[in-house]
């Protein structure tokens, strides 16, 4: 296989060194629990993490992922696939959301992507807030974000859809299409093209699968229906997989996710909300609350009709979260900078010890 049909560049060929001569570049395409499979051009290859590997990483952010460029070198035995993973390459794009549960880690979702699909389904579980928060972490991915809005063959007001979505999408494209019809899936193809990255995020049941079969030209993900009664659908896709389209670019289809915690910062809310940050920098005072203060550009914006109330909300709710998320990231810095320094401590003893 060729490498730079596989996303390989002069970004991560620039960071091998003389040290790595004689082994092979892959990439993670899956990831099971003990072993990865990795492609590269000898083809398909299990990849085995040492201990070690475990050991130093501070956040599973620091294990490989889906999309991921390693360094693998080969395994001596009697199974000429299996190699062992020697370093992890920095990557170019990732799109991380918070770690379920009351642990403050990162969770790399698909990395080294160049066009994140954001799919919703234009039928009862049409939720621009859960639009908004996937953008908000598409904006802090690196990766350009396209909405594409699926089953319009169930809607009867597409057009108002469209044009709620055009408020929030912030210029990302948005292309209406009927994974069921077969209808509007060609403007996707611009997007997947030999040595591209994309990656299909959305809630269970909006048809990223089917989607992605129909761009591929054959049925490799399984699909399902969804319940009538609130358009929501059953887990279809248990795991993050990475596969190459029949003319060139790779695809990487993920599980349905209903919880987006957010791991991004102020940049990516201020580019999500343009509009509002845009408005309040004409208030009259800087420090405005936009409530009930004279001269707020907002509280005009809203009495004109100019900007939803449910927006602001929205952006008020969001700012907080992440006034939140940054106050558990500073933690769980410090934290993680004293573990380092006791490491840091352990191994120097050991030399000194070793010595003696």
């Amino acid at each position: 296989m060729n490498l730079t049909e596989l996303g390989w560049s002069s970004f991560f060929q620039q960071q091998l060194n003389p040290d790595d001569l004689g082994f092979l570049p892959a990439r993670v395409v899956r990831q099971d629990t003990n072993q990865y499979h990795l492609l590269s051009e000898q083809g398909k290859l299990i990849g085995v993490l040492p201990g070690k590997f475990r050991q130093e990483a501070l956040s599973k952010a620091d294990l490989p992922t889906v999309g991921d460029w390693l360094v693998v070198s080969p395994i001596e035995g009697d199974e000429p696939d299996r190699v062992q993973i020697e370093k992890l390459l920095d990557r170019k794009s990732k799109f991380s959301r918070k770690e379920a549960g009351e642990v403050h880690d990162e969770q790399v979702v698909a990395s080294n992507i160049d066009t994140v699909f954001i799919v919703s389904a234009l039928d009862k579980d049409f939720n621009l807030h859960r639009i908004e928060r996937y953008l908000l972490l598409s904006w802090n991915s690196g990766a350009l974000p396209v909405l594409i809005l699926n089953k319009s063959d169930v809607c009867k007001n597409i057009d108002k859809k469209v044009k709620d979505l055009g408020i929030i999408a912030m210029g990302s494209p948005i292309h209406v299409m009927s994974a069921k019809d077969n209808s509007g899936l060609d403007p996707l193809r611009q997007y997947v093209t030999p040595g591209s990255t994309c990656a299909f995020l959305g809630s269970s049941g909006v048809g990223k699968s089917t989607i992605i079969n129909e761009l591929l030209g054959y049925e490799k993900f399984d699909t399902g229906e969804v319940r009538s009664d609130d358009s929501k659908g059953r887990h279809t896709t248990t795991f993050r997989e990475m596969v190459e389209a029949s003319g060139g670019g790779m695809i990487i289809d993920t599980p349905g996710m209903r919880e987006i915690q957010l791991w991004a910062d102020g940049v990516s809310l201020s580019h999500s909300f343009q509009d509002i940050e845009s408005m309040a920098a004409s208030c009259k005072f800087s420090d405005c609350k936009h409530n009930t203060e004279p001269g707020c550009s907002i509280t005009k914006a809203i009495e004109t009709g100019d900007l939803e109330p449910e927006r602001l909300a929205r952006y008020f709710k969001l700012a907080k979260e992440l006034e939140h998320f940054e106050s558990q990231q500073n933690a769980a810095s410090r934290l993680g900078k004293k573990q380092e320094n006791k490491r840091f401590s352990k191994l120097l003893k050991n030399r000194q010890d070793k010595r003696d």
